[in-house]
């Protein structure tokens, strides 16, 4: 299990800093919050553990910050690549256990790499898919790609399959995926009952490969 109430450092507070930070310590976790903009650090004061203004190229103000001591390092400095490049050196230096990076592209995500970056996020690559993902097919709420062309995918039960049992939806039969589970408002029910009748607004957890979850998508 993961281990809970871990401790993250967020450098670079704009649009997607902001968001993943706040979201973090809503989670529960001690996050602290880091930009060179006092506007920006000021609006997080209160939803973060401790937030502080300094320049993350700066390796000694960020070891006086005390980012060497949290679990998680996330750099998500926005169009500034040389800043990025500089405080990604700097975190690697400084020995943080995980270091994730935003990529501005292809080329800064190569550069990123060669630094050593545990995990390098182009956040508009990956939003633009799931977009696809989800107007290629309504019925797809969400989806997690877990590699080898195997994704689950969050499915919503469309009104006209009110009552309907789990046998009607002919899994593993006629499609080749495999059920996981659904959620019914927060409840997580178990498809292990192939009698159990589906209701309005029931979400499906659906494991499969990526043709084969279309073709199931469009069934329903």
């Amino acid at each position: 299990m993961p281990k809970q109430n871990r401790t993250f450092a967020v450098i670079g507070l704009g649009a997607f800093g902001s968001a993943v930070a706040s979201e973090l310590a809503r989670f529960g976790n001690t996050v602290m919050g880091i930009d060179q903009d006092e506007s920006r650090v000021a609006k997080l004061a209160e939803a973060l553990t401790s937030t502080i203004i300094l320049d993350a190229t700066d390796e000694q103000a960020l070891r006086e910050a005390g980012v060497d001591r949290y679990d998680v390092a996330l750099v998500a400095i926005g169009h500034d690549i040389e800043s990025s490049i500089l405080a990604t050196m700097n975190v690697r230096v400084l020995g943080v256990d995980q270091l994730w990076v935003k990529a501005i592209n292809k080329t800064h995500h190569r550069i990123l790499s060669k630094l050593g970056a545990d995990r390098i996020i182009l956040p508009e690559q990956e939003m633009g898919k799931h977009v696809a993902q989800r107007l290629n097919n309504p019925v797809v709420q969400d989806y997690v790609n877990l590699g080898n062309g195997f994704s689950v995918v969050t499915m919503a039960v469309p009104e006209r399959l009110k009552g309907r049992t789990l046998a009607s939806l002919e899994i593993g039969s006629r499609h080749d995926v495999r059920m996981l589970g659904l959620m019914r408002g927060t409840e997580f029910l178990p498809c292990t009952t192939p009698e159990l009748e589906l209701a309005a607004q029931d979400k499906l957890l659906v494991l499969g490969r990526r043709p084969e979850l279309r073709a199931f998508g469009d069934a329903l």
